[in-house]
């Protein structure tokens, strides 16, 4: 990957792109890993250290503190030093997270090592997706920028089948004292291929240009578009910053608040609908329907694999049908399964398949809609100069959001109790719905400089051609 400067194209280079984006999406596998490995563990960890119902929630979602961190310090960081240098960062503390977190004595010792972990996933979930919305050709950007996305599901699915086959192992006295330890530490493997592969990638294009490096840029821009649409692509690139201001004042100029208040509160409405509730607690919430404790890591890994097979599914749709369409299917399909479940633990009819049938179905819709949108919106509504910076400040809302959920959720399960709650998170999906229809725009089609060109006319509202 690293012979850009020998090899010119006559066309766009998919496979090299594609290939660079897949590498990149690793990250999206660490993000995957690193916050669904603790539905499995809590189990056996809130015996291990007797956890009550507000320690269990500190200790699910303590990850997300770093994470609010590590988004909050990932703008500012990679537009000063490059995308893929803290990407390599991310990836070193995603690394030490493991590690930590599989050794500790103490809950105390074990929340510090899930923070540091936390960190890196901050930095990667805020970075993978503007890297490659960076990189990618804007005919495909929508498809190339979800395989983040799709990265995160294949990293949950994996860590459901792991915890599984960890907790198998050996008696519960063994799951209880030492399972959990394994299914942290195992995520330093992925951890240290994404280190390694990140050495053979370029750095964005983008991101160079804004350095006065144009010279690089273009070498990378030729091995993805070809010489005659780079060198276009460039000029278009260095038009746009001489425009901009690089202060974040620019984002409270008349179109650039609506873009603001769009990733902000997109970023919200994804975490507040209730996936990672879910996610995170699927044992949980299965124990709550009379499965025992096979039966519900079962049952959870049937939905990691919901979501994985959706997630593809979205892939396919979302340069077709764009962004905004699939959203709002989605976003309705939510508010529906969430309706249905919560009345199905209010008259107690939980026997059977019917809230497994409507999680599956809340998680398939979320799959198709919020979980890659958002993060794709996110990385393609802000002005260039200021990027990551306006990104991280999105992220640092998700993380925070996210927080919040994974908190609350226990609290909330032995306070108001089950079918409240996910009423809750059904009429939250509704708000995602009417937010969606009155100011999510359509971006699919369009490069990054138009976007941000067409948030200046104040129509980018309209659907692109």
């Amino acid at each position: 990957m690293n012979g850009l400067s020998t090899r010119q194209t006559v066309g766009t280079n998919l496979g090299f792109v594609t290939l660079v984006s897949v590498v990149a999406a690793i990250g999206g596998l660490l993000f995957g890993y690193d916050t669904a490995v603790i539905s499995g563990a809590i189990v056996f960890m809130q015996q291990k250290f007797h956890l009550g119902p507000g320690m269990q929630g500190w200790a699910v979602s303590c990850l997300m503190i770093g994470a609010i961190v590590g988004a909050g310090c990932a703008g500012v960081l990679s537009d000063r030093f490059g995308r893929k240098k803290m990407l390599i960062i991310a990836g070193i503390l995603f690394a030490i997270g493991s590690i930590g977190s599989a050794v500790p004595p103490t809950i105390s010792q074990f929340v510090i090592a899930r923070i540091i972990g936390g960190v890196g996933i901050g930095i990667s979930s805020t970075l993978v997706p503007l890297y490659i919305a960076e990189i990618a050709p804007a005919k495909h950007r929508g498809s190339l920028v979800s395989l983040n996305q799709l990265a995160v599901v294949i990293g949950i699915s994996a860590i459901y089948f792991v915890n599984m086959w960890v907790a198998n192992m050996g008696s519960l006295a063994w799951d209880i004292s030492s399972a959990w330890r394994w299914m942290f530490g195992l995520g330093v493997v992925p951890g240290c291929v994404f280190i390694f592969l990140l050495v053979f990638v370029p750095e964005s294009p983008r991101w160079l240009e804004k350095q006065g490096m144009g010279d690089k840029a273009l070498r990378v821009l030729a091995r993805i578009n070809g010489t005659d649409r780079a060198e276009a692509e460039l000029s278009e690139i260095r038009e746009t910053l001489q425009n901009e201001s690089e202060n974040l004042g620019l984002l409270f100029r008349p179109g650039f608040r609506i873009a603001l208040v769009v990733g902000i509160v997109l970023a919200i409405l994804q975490q507040v609908t209730g996936i990672n509730a879910i996610m995170y607690y699927a044992p949980e919430i299965f124990k709550h329907t009379g499965a025992g404790t096979n039966a519900s890591l079962i049952e959870t890994v049937i939905t990691g694999a919901d979501n994985l097979v959706f997630t593809l599914v979205s892939l396919w749709l979302i340069d077709r049908v764009g962004r905004k369409v699939l959203l709002l299917i989605g976003s309705a399909v939510m508010t529906v399964s969430l309706a249905v479940v919560g009345y199905a633990f209010h008259t107690g009819q939980t026997a059977g398949y019917l809230v497994l049938v409507f999680i599956l179905l809340f998680v398939a819709a979320f799959a198709v809609s919020f979980g890659p949108i958002v993060w794709l919106v996110m990385a393609e509504i802000f002005p260039t100069r200021i990027r990551g910076r306006a990104t991280a400040i999105a992220s640092v809302a998700l993380w925070a959001a996210d927080y919040a959920v994974s908190q609350s959720f226990p609290v909330l399960l032995n306070s108001v109790g089950v079918a409240s709650t996910f009423w809750t998170f059904g009429i939250l999906s509704l708000v995602a719905f009417v937010f969606t229809m009155a100011l999510v725009p359509e971006t699919k089609g369009k490069s990054l400089e138009e976007i941000e060109r067409s948030w200046g006319r104040g129509n980018l509202r309209t659907p692109a051609k």
